[in-house]
């Protein structure tokens, strides 16, 4: 249950960030990636909180795979706001927590399709 709650937290923190980032986008007159990351930036913990209600191993994996896949959009988008450079921000620490989370959601997911492809 560590995990859980430390993910849970992880990708609450994080959509706060990407809720702040979405704001500087904004006033920086940059608006398609922006919305672009937004969604995906806060459907991570979504995604998450959906899982860990989840009513079995299997529908708890899924919607662990989602957040996933959703993570790594995120670093996408990050990425390539980073890279284009139409917006002026600090990109080092979204940089450093998707990545954080991106592994720990890799680990949940694996360590679940190892649990459940044993059974």
């Amino acid at each position: 249950m560590q995990k859980d709650n430390l993910i849970k937290d992880k990708t609450f923190d994080f959509a706060l960030l990407i809720i702040e980032l979405y704001t500087i986008c904004k006033a920086q007159n940059e608006y398609v990636i922006a919305k672009q990351l937004l969604r995906s930036g806060t459907s991570i913990g979504a995604n998450v909180q959906e899982a860990i209600a989840g009513y079995s191993e299997k529908d708890f994996l899924h919607k662990m795979s989602i957040a996933s896949k959703e993570a790594r959009e995120t670093q996408y988008w990050i990425d390539l706001l980073d890279k284009s450079e139409l917006v002026k921000f600090n990109e080092e620490i979204y940089k450093t927590e998707i990545q954080s989370i991106v592994n720990i959601l890799t680990s949940i997911v694996k360590t679940v399709q190892q649990k459940l492809n044993s059974k």
